[in-house]
């Protein structure tokens, strides 16, 4: 609005020193004055020139004075491209350092993304070390409760202990009166020894006759022996707390399973049929009916049975309680290995003990071989395989593969530590 004001200004005091001049050149052109002794005509274009340029002059004059633009169009254009050159080098040295920034910020982006990554990751390590934190846990304080137990059966074996000193020392004053009545028997002894010899040869003779008679026992009663006592024929788990109707089914579906058991093992020429005593039977309905646990019920031979003879049973009742859990330990040595050959040998010795660490915790063994772990083929070599590699110190581990309850079988899952502690 500034500018258009300027302009009509100027547009203005032009047309009015145009119209002044233009009179003032007519009236000295008609009057025919002169100037400076030029002639009428002359003056009058003189008149004329000097009105246009007091018309630029007043133009110029007054842009100045009203407009600062104008003022550094005339007078500061030299300084204001000196200021546009330094202005311009600024912007290309900002443009530089935006795009080293730019570079700069992508790089930090990628970092920043990567450093993201690793956060995702260390989060992952984070929840799985938590979880492997409480499984620890929940074996120290398994541990502490064994601990607690042992600590109570070290005391029960102190005072054990203190027990049998006292009994060592009475032994020992009875081992001197013994000495001593000892000393009297020699002196018998060799008045017996005479006698001794007489008999020899009477024994001898005796010896001979009762080693035909056990041979012919043997062969009556061992020779056709099919189960001994306490050998398992059938065994299942019976849900308790339940009528005795159903129980009894139960019992008698159990008794079927024992007869074909044992028609598989030795075929149609034997009689599969069981006998177990009545009362011992109804005892068993009323104890697990009014259980509310599930029971482990297992009928075994009753003796060593002969073939031939009634297959004379008794019915074997427990608990079927959780005994470990998936992954729980169950017992851990070490062992010093100095050659291959050693390999078998701690195999044997270490299923051992876990078999004797299960049945302590409750698992049902085996009445005749006592066995309750089932280790598979496969990972008994690899074991064995591992082992005979290995030299020094290692350490054996066992775990439960899955739950066992007391029924079994315990399946194990065997872990072999080398580290040096």
């Amino acid at each position: 609005m500034h500018g258009v004001i300027l302009i009509v200004v100027m547009i203005v005091t032009g047309g009015v020193i145009a119209f002044i001049g233009d009179k003032l050149g007519t009236k000295i052109g008609k009057k025919r004055l002169s100037i400076f002794g030029l002639r009428p005509r002359h003056t009058s274009m003189i008149i004329t020139v000097l009105t246009g340029a007091l018309i630029t002059g007043l133009s110029i004059g007054t842009m100045t004075v009203v407009s600062e633009d104008v003022r550094t169009a005339l007078f500061g254009m030299e300084e204001l491209n000196a200021a546009i050159a330094s202005t311009r080098s600024a912007l290309e040295v900002a443009t530089k350092d935006l795009e080293t920034l730019q570079s700069e910020y992508e790089r930090a982006d990628a970092e920043l993304d990567n450093a993201r990554d690793e956060i995702s990751g260390l989060k992952i390590e984070q929840q799985q070390l938590e979880k492997e934190s409480e499984r620890l846990r929940a074996g120290n304080e398994r541990l502490e409760i064994e601990k607690n137990q042992l600590l109570s059966q070290n005391e029960s074996l102190s005072g054990a202990n203190e027990k049998l000193t006292s009994t060592n020392k009475n032994l020992s004053a009875a081992n001197s009166e013994l000495e001593t009545k000892n000393s009297e028997l020699n002196d018998s002894n060799t008045n017996l020894t005479a006698d001794n010899e007489k008999l020899s040869n009477v024994n001898a003779a005796l010896e001979e006759h009762t080693k035909n008679l056990r041979e012919g026992l043997i062969a009556i009663r061992e020779g056709d022996i099919i189960f001994r006592a306490g050998e398992v024929l059938a065994s299942a788990v019976i849900v308790g707390n339940r009528s005795a109707e159903d129980v009894s089914n139960d019992l008698n579906r159990l008794a079927d399973a024992a007869s074909k058991n044992i028609s598989e093992r030795f075929g149609e020429d034997i009689d599969n049929s069981l006998w177990v005593y009545q009362p011992e039977f109804q005892s068993a309905v009323s104890s697990i009916s009014t259980n509310k646990k599930d029971v482990v019920v297992r009928i075994t031979a009753a003796g060593n049975l002969v073939r031939g003879e009634p297959i004379r049973t008794s019915l074997a009742l427990y608990p079927n309680e959780d005994v470990f859990s998936a992954g729980e330990y169950i017992y851990s040595h070490k062992y010093e290995i100095k050659n291959s050959l050693d390999a078998e040998n701690i195999v044997r010795e270490f299923l051992t003990e876990v078999n004797h660490a299960a049945v302590e915790r409750g698992v049902l063994p085996d009445p005749i071989t006592g066995s309750v772990g089932v280790l598979e083929g496969t990972q008994l070599y690899d074991l064995i395989d591992e082992l005979e590699k290995a030299r020094g110190n290692v350490t054996l581990i066992a775990r439960a593969r899955e739950n066992v309850k007391s029924f079994g079988p315990l399946r194990l899952n065997i872990k072999v530590d080398q580290r040096k502690k």
